[in-house]
């Protein structure tokens, strides 16, 4: 959880940085981040938001990230958390309660608390046992993705030749969970996560911030972690990541990690390369790994141009 806003403000008038392209960057990461503390029941989204300070979406993605540690999206999520308890303190109800916050359902506001921290690995190594998952499918420019979900978030993103091998690679990733197709009048989230990614794939929009189910081991879940700080068009070496986690020999490990990574492009193991700069390993396919980064890149060359 960052500053907050007010102390953050105070810290930057108070500062004798004469950088004043730093200061009015500052000024204005604060001033979005005071906007979403005074409109957090609302929903907002990140063109939105972007609009309001004059910058892309990715960017303003990538300075937020930078400046508080957090996303946009992740940091309206702590502030409603923040409401949410306030409310319960003050004796609301805890219906009322949620909604006043903006949470918008019971099943929101409790998820909040795994959201992108994972499940214990004893819930992925039960095999999703008592659970639902759904699932769907898009054509993307890399080819035939799927995405599946649980309640608590994205637990599966892939690609492959066919429906039917996706639907194979998801149940056997969770052999005892009960695997649905999604109909759109059931899981309408679902099919609004898959078309952002599709779009973020094929069209360079912002990789979409969504909540995850990651579900590994402790050493998994912290390289995974650890991915998803790694701004759009960087990239690292397996040993590079491994040092970053304080596990500095554990260079096989890592990227032993990243292979086992069953979330796709949203856990983006696609930026982890060898010492000498070779793309190394990928999953679904060095073509693919190539074809991510060349599209970050790209991306990220036009928002410093910006």
């Amino acid at each position: 959880m960052p500053l907050p806003v007010e102390q953050e403000m105070r810290a930057v008038l108070e500062s004798g940085d004469d950088r004043q392209e730093g200061d009015s960057r500052m000024t204005r990461l604060v001033r979005i981040a005071h906007y979403i503390e005074t409109h957090a029941d609302e929903p907002l989204t990140l063109a939105g938001l972007a609009t309001i300070v004059g910058l892309s979406p990715s960017r303003l993605q990538r300075q937020f990230k930078e400046a508080f540690g957090v996303s946009p999206k992740a940091y309206q999520d702590a502030v409603r958390m923040r409401y949410f308890k306030q409310s319960l303190k003050n004796g609301d109800k805890v219906t009322d309660a949620i909604f006043a916050s903006g949470f918008g359902s019971v099943s929101r506001v409790y998820g909040e608390a795994h959201r992108n921290i994972g499940m214990p690995p004893r819930a992925y190594r039960a095999g999703g046992e008592g659970e639902v998952i759904v699932y769907a499918c898009r054509p993307t420019s890399l080819g035939l993705m799927a995405m599946a979900a649980t309640d608590r978030g994205v637990c599966f993103v892939q690609f492959g030749d066919s429906e039917s091998s996706l639907v194979s690679g998801l149940k056997a990733e969770f052999p005892k969970a009960e695997v649905r197709a999604s109909p759109a009048r059931n899981a309408p989230e679902l099919d609004a996560w898959v078309e952002a990614l599709d779009q973020h794939i094929s069209q360079g929009a912002p990789r979409p911030d969504l909540p995850l189910d990651m579900r590994g081991t402790a050493f998994q879940m912290k390289v995974w972690q650890f991915l998803l700080s790694i701004r759009e068009g960087d990239v690292l070496s397996y040993s590079e990541l491994a040092a970053k986690i304080d596990k500095p020999k554990a260079v096989r490990a890592v990227a032993s990690a990243c292979g086992k990574n069953r979330i796709g492009v949203l856990i983006p193991c696609h930026r982890v390369l060898r010492g000498d700069g070779g793309l190394g390993g990928y999953r679904w396919g060095l073509e693919r790994k190539r074809a991510l980064l060349d599209a970050e890149q790209k991306q990220q060359r036009a928002d410093d141009g910006s």
